[in-house]
């Protein structure tokens, strides 16, 4: 799964490596600590254009009642994304890229804490992932009458790769510079040559080490959350368990 990410590079950054030639007039600070329901960057297309724009994480299908279940629709699973109800709509035509610097992963709690220990994985070359995201345009009325547009995204995850399943079984879909252009082509509703990119990202672009238990907490979002720290325990893939709860998420894009 992914429940947590970092992105910390200034907008202008992302459009520019990922050719987005249109960027919304919105500023953006670095998010060390990028929790569910937090707006997040997006690249998209539109009209033949791709645009980095920010939508809230957690996909709001267009038929939901209310946007709550949202919080519950961060990650799409790769085997079922082209049939699942919530997710099949925008596997078929609304992709996107979700840009991150990195993301957090927890294993057990090292020998004498009860604290799951928290993981920051990064690419070793430092260069942004390309996670494979779908999104959703929601409208309702507000209380006034007024109409609400809320565009949302969702994270697609699948099988680890050799090195990340050192911490757990699941990953986000890393998308190749080769597959950009057609994942973001809304023209390419093929679901079986779409599912072809919904693979394991190779294990040499995955590098990870502990960080400190200040990552369990939301509200904690600087950036020595991302230095290394020691743990007496090599990683064990088991019980890895949840995702501790976001707490006061910030509004801003990350």
């Amino acid at each position: 799964m992914c429940g947590r990410f970092v992105s910390t590079s200034p907008p202008e950054e992302i459009a520019r490596y990922f050719g987005a030639t249109e960027t919304a007039d919105v500023e953006g600070r670095p998010n060390y600590n990028v929790a569910p329901t937090t707006d997040v960057w997006v690249v998209h297309a539109d009209g033949g254009v791709r645009r980095l724009d920010p939508y809230r994480w957690g996909l709001i299908p267009t038929w939901a009642k209310d946007m709550g279940i949202g919080s519950r629709m961060i990650n799409a699973r790769a085997e079922t994304v082209a049939s699942k109800n919530a997710f099949k709509s925008s596997f078929a035509k609304r992709r996107c890229i979700v840009p991150a610097d990195g993301f957090y992963e927890w294993t057990p709690a090292p020998a004498g804490e009860k604290r799951k220990q928290p993981w920051f994985i990064h690419r070793p070359d430092h260069e942004p992932f390309a996670f494979a995201g779908l999104w959703s345009e929601w409208k309702a009325k507000d209380r006034n009458g007024e109409q609400v547009t809320v565009r949302s995204t969702t994270i697609i995850t699948g099988e680890a790769n050799t090195k990340m399943a050192e911490l757990h079984d699941r990953m986000p879909i890393i998308l190749p510079p080769s597959a950009w252009d057609e994942w973001l082509d809304p023209a390419q509703t093929d679901a079986e040559a779409l599912g072809r990119f919904l693979v394991p990202a190779p294990p040499e672009i995955i590098q990870f080490e502990p960080v400190s238990f200040d990552v369990n907490n939301v509200r904690n979002n600087r950036p020595d959350l991302l230095e290394p720290v020691e743990v007496p325990q090599q990683p064990q893939l088991g019980d890895t368990g949840e995702v501790p709860e976001p707490e006061a998420p910030a509004e801003n894009p990350a």
